[in-house]
Order: structure tokens, then C-alpha cells, then sequence
């Protein structure tokens, strides 16, 4: 199964876009895409998972910082929701350790 991706305005001025199928390394970019190009709308945007199938790590990643940018992700299914969490986890992690090393205290 292919990814497909529609793009539904609500009345309220919110755009979602209805991702279904499989969104590996390939769809990551034309999302990444959308995702900017909506942004720029007054009511928001979301992104519905609700008939996706699978996602790859980089899907993921995507998503996770698309959820952090401020895009609501809608009917996430569980599994995706548990990954989308702790990539957050772990990116704050991340950051934390980069900020601790960064501070110009010399470490002996």
C-alpha cells in the first residue's frame, strides 16, 4: 500500500491533512512539505493518522517534531502515539545533554 495524503478544510478555518497507508522515508518530505505550507493558515492545521498502516522511524521523527511545532495529530493509533512520545523523550534528552556540555566551564 502506497501513502496518500488529502488535504480537508474545515469551517473553522483548520486544515487537516488525511495521511493513510504507509508513510516511510519517501512520503516523509512531501509531509515536511505540506506541513509548512499549511502552517501559514489562519486556523491551524492537523494532521489525521487515522487510517495509517505503518510509519518508519524517520516518519516518526516527523512527526514528532511536527507535534512539537504546534500540529495537532489526530486518531494517532496507539503504537505511533508510544513511538511519537518517546522520540520527544529522547530529543529533549538529547538537547539537555548538548546544553549541559556547552556552558564554556572549563572541565578537567
Amino acid at each position: 500500500m502506497t501513502c496518500k495524503m488529502e488535504r480537508i478544510l474545515t469551517p473553522d478555518g483548520l486544515v487537516v491533512l488525511r495521511v493513510s497507508g504507509r508513510i516511510d522515508g519517501a512520503h516523509v518530505e512531501a509531509l515536511r512539505g505540506l506541513t509548512q505550507k499549511e502552517k501559514i493558515t489562519k486556523g491551524g492545521v492537523a494532521i489525521d493518522l487515522t487510517e495509517v498502516s505503518l510509519v518508519s522511524h524517520e516518519a516518526v521523527e516527523a512527526l514528532a517534531l511536527a507535534e512539537a511545532n504546534g500540529i495537532e495529530l489526530r486518531n494517532c493509533p496507539a503504537y505511533i502515539r508510544e513511538w511519537v512520545s518517546r522520540e520527544k523523550e529522547c530529543g529533549a534528552a538529547k538537547v539537555d545533554q548538548d546544553a549541559g556540555g556547552t556552558d564554556g566551564v572549563a572541565r578537567s
